[in-house]
This record gives structure tokens, sequence and C-alpha cells, in this order.
């Protein structure tokens, strides 16, 4: 077989994918083109290569002994690509960029009100960032390091704690001026609550019935709270449709400290074990100036 028979990497990111999810459709969603596309790339791989790379059934497909010999080659080859990439595009931003991976929450939230004060004492390092939920190569995606919510433990990296993160009531300011009285937490069953309803390998993330619990109340009804699935949300509702949230002190230390939020109550639920906003490098990149200091000014305004 000649090189000129080998497939293109827009095919082979295709085959990867179907592999992978064997569905086509599945497949087709991630690299952006039709089910018929799809198969029609697979199709024409299959009479460039000579060989059958899926079983296909009304209901199923299946990689043949020859696909799963291909396929494997096909994602070692495109995650060397990625990475290679990853690192040229290091190399070409230079020493002087910091490329930071972030959730929007995180960022909005908690970081951008403080990079004025960063700017200021590292004039000469430009951030910049990847607003993602999603956890990132470091290689791969161009990452040089990242902000993680997570029990801190990832594979050849290092980590550090940012702060403990607590969980408390809040409400908007005229809220208390006009709404039903909150001067106890039995109080709050005649308001509407809300909160974020998550959780993720075996943590639950703190909700109203928790809350009660520690302020001492076990007759709470749970059943009209309303869940929503991000935090964002929560604020939102609280903000703009008076209702009371559970929402993460430190992602609203901002509003709170403008007068947006208010807390009508001091009790609050800590986030359980491990689970923090962490900072993460990779082992490679510990003693790297830039990362240093990001690290440093990161964990001094942590506190």
């Amino acid at each position: 077989m000649t090189k000129r028979m080998l497939p293109g990497t827009r095919a082979l990111r295709t085959f990867e994918a179907a592999g992978r999810h064997l569905n086509f459709t599945r497949a087709a969603d991630e690299v952006g083109l039709t089910p018929a596309a799809v198969s029609y790339q697979i199709k024409e791989m299959e009479d460039q290569l000579g060989v059958v790379l899926f079983t296909r059934s009304s209901r199923s497909i299946q990689l043949t002994p020859a696909g799963a010999v291909l396929f494997e080659a096909a994602a070692d080859a495109l995650d060397s690509l990625q990475r290679a990439a990853g690192r040229a595009r290091r190399m070409t931003r230079g020493s002087a960029h910091l490329r930071i991976s972030l959730s929007a929450r995180f960022a909005a939230n908690w970081l951008m009100p403080r990079l004025p004060r960063f700017r200021a004492a590292h004039p000469g390092l430009e951030l910049m960032f990847d607003i993602t939920d999603q956890i990132r190569d470091f290689d791969a995606d161009d990452v040089d390091i990242a902000i993680r919510f997570g029990n801190g433990k990832y594979e050849h990296a290092l980590s550090d704690r940012l702060f403990d993160m607590v969980v408390a009531p809040v409400c908007s300011p005229r809220l208390l001026e006009t709404g039903p009285r909150l001067r106890e937490p039995r109080d709050l069953f005649h308001h509407t609550l809300c909160y974020l309803d998550w959780k993720t390998d075996g943590m639950v993330w703190p909700n109203w019935r928790m809350w009660m619990e520690e302020a001492g109340i076990r007759d709470f009804d749970d059943s009209r709270c309303l869940a929503f699935p991000d935090s964002s949300h929560v604020v939102q509702a609280v903000i703009e449709g008076g209702a009371v949230g559970l929402a993460d002190l430190a992602m609203i230390a901002n509003d709170l400290a403008q007068g947006r939020l208010v807390r009508p109550f001091d009790i609050g639920v800590s986030v359980a074990g491990e689970y923090a906003y962490h900072l993460v490098c990779p082992e490679s990149s510990g003693q790297d100036p830039r990362v240093l200091a990001f690290r440093a000014w990161m964990l001094g305004e942590a506190g």
C-alpha cells in the first residue's frame, strides 16, 4: 500500500468518531456532518483501502477485525497529531503568554474582578483563556494551567486547593424590604427556594434539605423547591425573580460586596470532602516562571 492510498485526516477523524461511538448519528453530531455524509466517507475509505471497516445491520454497526486494527491506529495517529499541534502553538505564542483553562462561572464570578490586580503585579505576562467545563489535555489542547472543580487528583499533574467552599442562602436586598419576613430559618417556608441540583462521584451539592438540617429543622418538605442545573440560574432567580437561593459564597463574593445579594442567615453548609476548586498544571511545568507567577498570585488571592 502506498502513502497515496491513505485517507486524509478529515476522513480518519470521521472514522475514529464512528468507531468510538459505533453509531453514525452520534459520530455525525461530533464531527459536524450528517449521518449520510459519515456513511459515505466510511464507504469511500473502505473502497480506497480495499477492506471492510464495519459490519452493518438494521440496528447497529460493529468494527470488523480489520476495522479494529485501523481504528486503533487512527486514534493513536490523531492523538499524536493533536498533541504535536498543541506543542507547536505553544512554541509560536512565546514565553510572554500563559493559557489558562477554566469554567465560565469561575472566570466571570471570581477571576475577572481580580484580573486588574494581576496585570498590575505582572505587566509583562499576558493571560489567554480557554473557557470550558471540560477537562482539557494540557498538551493536546495547548493549555499551560487549569482551574478545575474536583477532588484534585489528576495523573501526572500538580494540584493546589484554592479555598474551602461554603453554600448558604442569599437573596436580594429588595426581598428583605418588601417580601415576607426573614428573621429565622423557618421563615424560609414562606419563600420560593431554589438551589443547584448536581452530583458527581457520590458527592451531592448542598441542597435545601441539607441546609435545613444544619439549621436544626427536621420537618422540611423540599417538594416545592426549584432545582436548576446551573448555579448561574440560581443567582439569576434570586436577583430577578425574588427567590431565596443556595449559592457558593466564593462565587458570589463580588455580588455580596456590591450589595446585589445579601445573606439573611449566617448558617452555611460545606461542600463535601476533597471537592473544591484546584489550580492544576502538568508536573513538567512545575518550575515554569509563568506558571510559578500565576500560582503564587492565585494562592495569595485565595487566601
